[in-house]
C-alpha cells in the first residue's frame, strides 16, 4: 500500500485449504493503522474464508500474518481478540435469544472500560430504544448495528466486517456507511462487501480476490476504474 507507516496488519503469502480442498492461494495484504481497506470478488472467491483465517477459525497451512508488530499466524483467535482484533461474522453475529443490553454485556466482558457501552449507543443511538428487545426479533439493519457495537465494545484496533450491509434496508444502509466512515478514522477497518460502490466509497484501498488469488489492487479509485473489475466481479 501507499502509506508509509507501518502497517497493523500484514499477510504475506497465505495459503489456506478445507481439508485438501485450497482455496486460498498466496494471498498477500496489508492494512494501515487508521484508515479501511475493502476485500471484493464474486461468490467463491474466498472472501469469507480470507476473513476466517485473519481472525483465526482457519490457520494457514503456508505463509504468515502479523497483527500489531507481532507473528499471529499460529495465535488462537481469543488471543488476537484480546490484542485487538475484532470481527463481525457474515451470519450469526449477535445471539437471537438474547435481548439487546444482553448482547452489548457479551461484548463488553473483556473490556473493562465502564464508559464503552455509553458510547457504543451514541454510535447507534437506536440501540438505545431497542435495549430489553431480543436481539433476534430486530429488523436487518438493527442486527448489523449491534453486532458492530459488540464488536466495538472489545476496543479493536483492526475491525473485521464481513458484509456489513447485507440483508439491510436500503434508507438504514447509509447511516451505517457514515459510522464506518468515522471508525476509519480513528482504527483499522477491512470490508468484504457486494455492493461496490458503497466499498469503494469507505475505503482508500481495495483488494480483489479471483479463484483465491488476488487478481487486483489498488486505491479504490484505480480499482473502481480498472477495466479488469467487471470481469473480476461478474458471476
Amino acid at each position: 500500500m501507499s502509506e508509509s507507516v507501518t502497517p497493523i496488519l500484514s499477510v504475506r503469502d497465505i495459503s489456506t485449504f478445507y481439508g485438501s480442498s485450497q482455496v486460498l492461494f498466496d494471498v498477500s495484504l496489508e492494512a494501515p493503522a487508521r484508515g479501511a481497506i475493502a476485500v471484493l470478488g464474486r461468490n467463491g472467491a474466498g472472501k469469507t474464508t480470507l476473513m476466517k483465517t485473519l481472525v483465526g477459525e482457519l490457520r494457514p497451512r503456508h505463509g504468515s500474518i502479523n497483527f500489531d508488530g507481532q507473528p499471529c499466524t499460529r495465535m488462537p483467535t481469543e488471543q488476537r481478540i484480546r490484542r485487538g482484533l475484532g470481527y463481525v461474522a457474515q451470519e450469526q453475529a449477535v445471539f437471537g435469544q438474547l435481548s439487546v443490553r444482553e448482547n452489548l454485556r457479551v461484548g463488553a466482558l473483556a473490556n473493562p472500560d465502564k464508559g464503552a457501552n455509553e458510547r457504543v449507543l451514541t454510535i447507534f443511538p437506536k440501540l438505545g430504544e431497542r435495549l430489553p428487545q431480543l436481539a433476534g426479533t430486530l429488523s436487518g439493519g438493527e442486527r448489523k448495528m449491534l453486532a458492530i457495537s459488540r464488536a466495538l465494545l472489545g476496543n479493536p484496533t483492526l475491525l473485521l466486517l464481513d458484509e456489513p450491509t447485507e440483508g439491510v434496508w436500503i434508507g438504514v444502509v447509509e447511516e451505517i456507511v457514515e459510522r464506518l466512515l468515522d471508525l476509519a478514522r480513528d482504527i483499522s477497518l477491512i470490508i468484504v462487501e457486494q455492493h461496490l460502490e458503497l466499498a469503494l466509497r469507505v475505503t482508500n484501498y481495495a483488494y480483489v480476490l479471483d479463484r483465491g488469488r488476488v487478481a487486483l489492487a489498488g486505491s479504490s479509485e484505480a480499482v473502481r476504474d480498472d477495466p479488469q473489475l467487471l470481469r473480476l466481479l461478474s458471476p
